[in-house]
């Protein structure tokens, strides 16, 4: 599978590169486009306002540019935390998607977003700051509605980045149990 996957608020850091080296032992084809031009931050809040600064327009206008040479191949979209909103946004607008991975993250949907039955797996923590029931209650809702084929896996007790095993969230259980049921999931593509 083909997977172009966008990285976290803290920038392309050492979990990305653990992921995606994870994907690549599994058999994928990984690109990991770097949205922050090598910037990385140690901190949530460092991450967004770097996010901030950079600006959604100028984000998802080099997330497209990392994807566009690939599209052609039927993309798997995939994000961690900030990067599940970049992957999800490019997901919805490319009619050639495989399918959309999301690790700790969604992202609002626009109202006119339609798929043909894209195939879209969540991964969460329960509670989640950032994810919260009624959020992803409405999400769901949201992505059915648009034609998505959505399953979302939420793990009781785990930090918001819990596959991370840098962050304070790191969950070797949770995160070992995502790996499996994603794995899986893109097989099934």
């Amino acid at each position: 599978m083909d997977i172009m996957l966008f990285h976290s608020v803290h920038g392309l850091d050492a979990a990305v590169e653990a992921a995606a080296e994870r994907l690549r032992t599994a058999g994928h084809q990984v690109w990991t486009p770097d949205l922050f031009d090598g910037r990385t931050a140690g901190t949530a809040d460092e991450g967004m306002a770097l996010r901030d600064e950079i600006g959604k327009d100028e984000l998802l206008k080099r997330a497209v540019l990392a994807a566009a040479p690939y599209s052609e191949r039927g993309l798997v979209y995939m994000g961690l935390d900030f990067g599940a909103s970049v992957a999800q946004t490019l997901a919805l607008g490319d009619e050639r998607a495989r399918g959309l991975l999301l690790l700790h993250g969604t992202s609002d949907i626009a109202e006119s977003a339609s798929v043909d039955d894209l195939p879209v797996q969540l991964h969460v923590a329960e509670p989640d700051p950032f994810e919260t029931d009624d959020w992803l209650s409405a999400w769901y809702l949201q992505m059915r509605r648009a034609g998505a084929d959505v399953e979302v896996y939420r793990y009781r007790g785990a930090g918001h980045l819990y596959t991370d095993a840098e962050s304070q969230d790191w969950d070797a259980e949770a995160a070992e149990q995502t790996w499996r049921v994603a794995l899986s999931f893109l097989d099934s593509l």
